[in-house]
């Protein structure tokens, strides 16, 4: 497909969508607990259905077929804002989520404690619009969006107003992101064309954190610009406290932020990575990031009881996560013997025990890594130094002979560590986000988007990790339904053994994969 038709066939797409959000998308008064075939009943049935899944696959299409880069930076911008435009004006699309944030806004402004009771023991006058699973829950964001949501709920007025200014943040945090992503992609030294088009482009972007208006958008604008600051100002104590500071504020929107605090600590490190350097300018970091959490939590008055919030996160049961996934599957073949092994909880909890050791291990791979590159660099620079520095005869030098080829390569080589450092950084945070969506205990569509950015920075093919956001962009219909609650069984099923598979043939590799060697 050739740019300008990709350009045209999204915008198609997105006008599509647009058109089913407006016939039957995640509008106030939609009833809930729709099914397809509830759905395709209903009058405008048939051509929601119909808008809905062409337009998401003009969509994907056109994102896909410019995966390895689009033609331009500004090209890439343009014509994700041109999507953008249609659904900026569409209802809520692909979640019910929006209206969730309205009444935990609206609880917090009325002077209750989102942490403490759900929006229907609170009052919120919009719990209709809410779905029953999440009406008794208490707010499992941090004190920074609540805080956003409730200034949405008093300048809006009422919940159409409210849902609007929701967007508005929303896609402030894109804008933010946008800004960002320049500067990390030259730093990590891949194409912006292509860093831009894969992050900003994505159906998962303009369906979900746009027009479904989700928290995410805003921490991932506030992740990208804080591991901007810290990647361009390594070892500077102002910086790094401003840095810490933009990641503390994305850890108080969505908590899953915080996996990305270790390696961006990493990137603080000016110079050689020793333990000493890391706790020198790490330290800066990590106290910019508890400043922002003690003064949100404290300014707030909510404390620190969005952290128990969390915990309520895992009520919704999909095969779309790996964990519940296969938790369903013991669970069906205890059924089969006649026993019920309740295996759902218990693989959850090892899969978050999983995922903190893998977590430890991608961190450790990146500090030897980058304490590999720091001696690399130390001899180039040396190397380079002593050559520039000989004295040079016609073809003789004194005591030695210039290769001018030697000299340049040593230059070459420290050129290649300074961008190697940041990349290395880059993609363990990008490895860390996308552990963190495959063990969670539960997986939405827009969850994708966590590590869609820093992949587009840093991966080297792009297929592995374009292919499941595209999947992922079908899941969910334009009122919020999510079809995975009618593919349980076969779900669960495909995924169980997608991931035996992918063990097979990813873990040898990665476990013989030699690791990096230092220059002597």
């Amino acid at each position: 497909m050739s740019a300008r038709l990709a350009r045209y066939a999204g915008l198609a797409g997105a006008v599509l969508l647009t058109v089913a959000g407006y016939l039957g998308g995640a509008l106030p008064d939609a009833p809930l607990g729709a099914t397809p075939a509830s759905i395709w009943r209903t009058p405008d049935g048939p051509a929601t259905l119909i808008c809905w899944l062409v337009g998401t696959t003009l969509l994907v299409g056109a994102w896909w077929s410019l995966r390895g880069g689009a033609p331009s930076t500004r090209w890439a911008y343009v014509t994700a804002g041109v999507w953008a435009l249609p659904l900026l004006v569409a209802p809520p699309l692909g979640s019910r989520d929006v209206y969730s944030y309205a009444c935990q806004g609206w609880t917090y402004a009325h002077g209750v404690d989102p942490y403490a009771v759900g929006v229907a023991a609170a009052g919120c006058p919009w719990l209709d619009t809410v779905a029953p699973i999440w009406r008794d829950t208490p707010a499992p964001y941090g004190p920074v969006f609540v805080l956003l949501a409730a200034l949405a709920v008093t300048l809006g007025g009422g919940l159409t107003g409210t849902v609007v200014l929701l967007r508005v943040i929303a896609v402030a945090g894109l804008l933010l992101a946008a800004i960002c992503l320049p500067g990390l992609a030259r730093a990590a030294g891949v194409p912006t064309r292509r860093a831009a088009w894969l992050a900003l482009a994505a159906p998962l972007v303009g369906v979900h954190l746009i027009a479904g208006a989700h928290n995410d958008a805003v921490m991932l604008g506030l992740l990208l610009c804080g591991l901007l600051v810290a990647i361009r100002r390594p070892g500077w104590p102002a910086a790094l406290l401003l840095a810490g500071a933009l990641l503390g504020l994305a850890v108080t929107v969505k908590a899953s932020a915080v996996v990305v605090v270790p390696f961006a600590a990493l990137a603080a490190v000016r110079g050689r990575h020793t333990v000493r350097a890391l706790l020198r300018d790490g330290g800066w970091l990590v106290g910019g990031l508890l400043g922002a959490v003690l003064v949100t939590s404290a300014v707030s008055g909510l404390g620190f009881g969005w952290v128990g919030g969390l915990t309520h996160s895992g009520d919704s049961e999909q095969w779309t996560s790996p964990p519940t996934a296969v938790g369903f599957v013991v669970d069906y073949a205890g059924a089969l013997v006649g026993r019920d092994p309740q295996a759902v909880p218990v693989v959850r909890a090892v899969a978050l025990l999983l995922l903190a050791g893998v977590l430890v291990v991608l961190w450790w791979r990146a500090w030897r890594a980058l304490r590999g590159f720091s001696d690399a660099r130390r001899v180039a620079r040396v190397e380079g130094a002593r050559m520039d520095g000989a004295r040079v005869d016609g073809a003789r030098v004194e005591g030695a002979r210039v290769d001018g080829a030697r000299v340049e390569g040593a230059r070459v080589d420290v050129a290649r560590v300074e961008v190697a450092r940041p990349r290395v950084v880059l993609h363990g945070a990008a490895l860390a986000l996308v552990a963190t969506v495959v063990l969670s205990p539960v997986f939405h569509p827009w969850y994708a988007t966590w590590p869609l950015a820093l992949l587009a920075l840093t991966a080297v093919r792009t297929t592995w990790f374009v292919l499941p956001a595209a999947v992922a962009a079908f899941l969910a219909l334009p009122d919020g339904t999510n079809l995975a609650r009618f593919t349980k069984a076969p779900g669960a099923l495909a995924m169980t053994a997608l991931l035996l598979t992918l063990t097979v043939i990813v873990l040898p590799r990665t476990t013989h994969r030699p690791g990096p060697t230092r220059r002597s």
